[in-house]
């Protein structure tokens, strides 16, 4: 079974798809780092300034970025399925998750600052001018948590993070679910028992369950409740 399968059985039993990116996969001349991400479901005013105030910084540096951009298509390069990470925009989530939830902050910087050392000190050289074949031998030194030596914890840690972020943002791409083929619960989504599936049981939905659960057109609005905790019909 190869990196790819092993990550989609990881990914479809534990992630929502919370955060879409705004393509599969890049369009051909458009630059991977233009892309934003965006929320499908319904967001409160608050979420939304919270959100354009995240958009509007950056996390990695020019340097760093260039090693992300390596390194994620290390954990899912390109195949005959479907594109790499970072044509399906996975740096970007990344970037945006570091803002999000600063505490993987440290991990990641430590990590990438790790990773540079090691290619200096094995090399005379930084990570992103190592050969594919020297980027891989320090790779494989991280990989393998179960394998890896006592004195290179922070270089597992680090990859162990990125991994699962490279995984969680390309499985929430929108190529990334093709390839998956589940998308299991996603916000503000849900359409119901299909109905074949009702009517090969001999049953079917109520009037006020078709009303107040299951129509489409509302299912972006903010939910009002009254004092007594009912719902508030506009």
């Amino acid at each position: 079974m190869d990196r790819r399968e092993n990550l989609k059985l990881l990914i479809a039993g534990s992630i929502g798809a919370g955060y879409l990116l705004t393509t599969g996969c890049t369009p051909k001349g458009e630059d991977p780092k233009n892309l934003k991400l965006v929320f499908d479901y319904g967001r409160t005013e608050e979420e939304k300034l919270h959100d354009a105030k995240l958009m509007e910084e950056t996390f990695f540096t020019e340097r760093e970025r260039k090693m992300i951009d390596i390194l994620v298509d290390i954990i899912i390069p390109k195949d005959e399925i479907s594109c790499s990470a970072t044509e399906a925009g996975v740096p970007d989530f990344i970037d945006f998750m570091m803002r999000d939830y600063p505490k993987f902050q440290v991990t990641m910087r430590g990590g990438l600052m790790w990773l540079n050392a090691r290619s200096l000190d094995s090399y005379n050289k930084e990570f992103t001018a190592c050969s594919e074949e020297e980027r891989m031998t320090i790779i494989d030194r991280i990989a393998f948590p179960d394998q890896a030596l006592p004195e290179d914890g922070q270089g597992v840690a680090f990859f162990n993070q990125l991994r699962n972020l490279t995984a969680t943002g390309f499985f929430t791409s929108k190529q990334g679910i093709a390839d998956l083929g589940y998308v299991g619960n996603r916000p503000n989504e849900w359409d119901g028992v299909p109905e074949e599936v009702l009517q090969k049981h001999g049953l079917s939905y109520d009037a006020r369950t078709l009303e107040v659960c299951l129509k489409k057109e509302e299912r972006n609005m903010i939910a009002n409740w009254d004092a007594e905790g009912n719902l508030i019909r506009s």
